[in-house]
């Protein structure tokens, strides 16, 4: 978790891979794994109708933690994700500056059957709470009327 001067930058996200995890290695040899991640919010409209809207996130690891990711994570897992927000930018092929905001996992862990985690030839790997952090070195508010009270 990262702190600041009486700051907190904290996420917490229970979501499904929208694809299989991406993992990779920088130069100086760490693992970098990055997925596509969605969580969804349903709610009931003045008309009673169920209204629903799917939010994807960029979810980064680093190092153990994003080599176990891209070795038993795949495109439908159940997964919960600790971890923080971080914003980088960069020059396109045009010089235009661009901008992306993702989540930097701290802490993951596999959640629902083993099969689901896993090939079943593949060995399941010790629980992510006992890997140590792995960091490197606009769903609609519910209005007045909306609420059950």
């Amino acid at each position: 978790m990262a702190f600041g001067r009486g700051t907190v930058n904290k996420v917490i996200l229970l979501g499904r891979l929208g694809k299989d995890p991406e993992l990779k290695y920088t130069p100086s040899g760490a693992a970098v794994s990055t997925f596509s991640m969605a969580t969804d919010l349903a709610w009931k409209d003045q008309e009673g109708n169920q209204k629903q809207v799917t939010e994807w996130h960029r979810v980064v690891a680093w190092r153990k933690l994003a080599e176990i990711v891209g070795n038993y994570l795949k495109k439908g897992s159940l997964v919960y994700v600790e971890g923080r927000l971080q914003t980088r930018s960069w020059n396109d092929k045009n010089g235009v500056t661009r901008y992306t905001t993702e989540v930097v996992a701290d802490n993951l862990t596999m959640v629902g059957p083993k099969m689901e985690r896993a090939e079943s030839s593949a060995e399941i790997p010790p629980p992510m709470d006992e890997v140590a952090p792995a960091g490197p070195d606009a769903a609609p508010e519910p209005s007045e009327d909306d609420l059950p009270f």
